[in-house]
C-alpha cells in the first residue's frame, strides 16, 4: 500500500513549490523544477517521483531532455498531453531567451562570434536548418534570416529566397549557416555545391558571402576559417 507520496503530505520545506518560495528558484533540483511544471503526478508516484524518472531517462542531461519531443515525453505514465505541452513550452522559452540580444551592437568579426550568437538557434534540433546572418557594411548586424527546414541528413535551400532576403533588409553581407544533427562537421558533398553556387550569385549582385558554418552541439564547421570559400 502506498502511503504519502503525495506533495502536499510532505514537510513544507521539501515541497518544490514552497521551497521555491521560501528559499529561491536557484536552490531547487532540475527535478523539483520539472516537478513544478508537472503540478501532479499518478496514483504511484508524486510529480518529484516523476520529475526524476523522466531526468533518468536521459541520465540527467537537460540537453537530452530538451531533444525529448512530444510523443517521447507522453509515452511515459503520467505525462498526457498537457503536461508534454507545459514542458515543451517552458523549454522553447528558455531556449528563445537566449536568442535576445540588442542587435544594434553585435558586431560579427570571426566564425566563434558567429556560432556562439546562433547555437542558442540551432541547439537541440533532430532536422537540418537553414539560416542566414545579414550584415551591413561594418559588419553589424542587422538580422538572422530563416531559409529552410528538411530532414536529418539535408534541407533545400533556395538561392532566390536567400538573396531576396538580403536585397529586402538592405544587407551588404552574408554569412551562411545551417546545422548537421548528426554531430559530422565536415561538409557534404551538396553542403560543398550550395555554397558554390551561391557564392557565384553572390559575386553578381555585389553582395558578399563571408562564411558558411555548420553547426552540431559541440562545435562547429567554418569554410572561411578552412580557406574553402569560393
Amino acid at each position: 500500500m502506498i502511503q504519502n507520496t503525495t506533495i502536499k503530505y510532505w514537510a513544507e520545506d521539501d515541497r518544490p513549490r514552497e521551497k521555491l518560495k521560501l528559499k529561491g528558484k536557484h536552490n531547487l533540483s532540475d527535478s523539483e523544477l520539472l516537478a513544478i511544471l508537472l503540478s501532479t503526478g499518478t496514483k504511484e508516484k508524486s510529480a518529484l517521483e516523476l520529475a526524476k524518472e523522466l531526468l533518468n531517462s536521459v541520465s540527467s542531461n537537460l540537453n537530452e531532455f530538451a531533444r525529448l519531443s512530444f510523443s517521447d515525453l507522453t509515452k511515459f505514465k503520467g505525462i498526457g498531453e498537457a503536461k508534454a505541452i507545459t514542458i515543451l513550452a517552458a523549454l522553447e522559452i528558455g531556449r528563445r531567451r537566449k536568442e535576445i540580444v540588442d542587435n544594434k551592437k553585435i558586431k560579427f568579426t570571426s566564425a566563434p562570434q558567429v556560432y556562439n550568437f546562433l547555437k542558442p538557434i540551432f541547439q537541440d534540433l533532430v532536422h537540418e536548418e537553414f539560416h542566414i546572418v545579414l550584415l551591413n557594411r561594418a559588419n553589424g548586424l542587422i538580422c538572422t534570416e530563416f531559409i529552410s527546414s528538411g530532414g536529418y541528413a539535408g534541407t533545400v535551400v533556395d538561392g532566390k529566397m536567400v538573396f531576396k532576403k538580403a536585397i529586402d533588409k538592405n544587407a551588404h553581407a552574408i554569412i551562411l549557416c545551417h546545422n548537421h544533427p548528426s554531430g559530422q562537421l565536415m561538409p557534404s558533398e551538396e553542403d560543398l555545391k550550395i555554397t558554390k553556387n551561391l557564392s557565384k550569385f553572390s559575386k553578381l549582385i555585389d553582395i558578399s558571402i563571408l562564411d558558411h558554418l555548420i553547426f552540431t552541439d559541440n562545435g562547429y564547421f567554418s569554410f572561411s576559417e578552412s580557406g574553402i570559400m569560393i
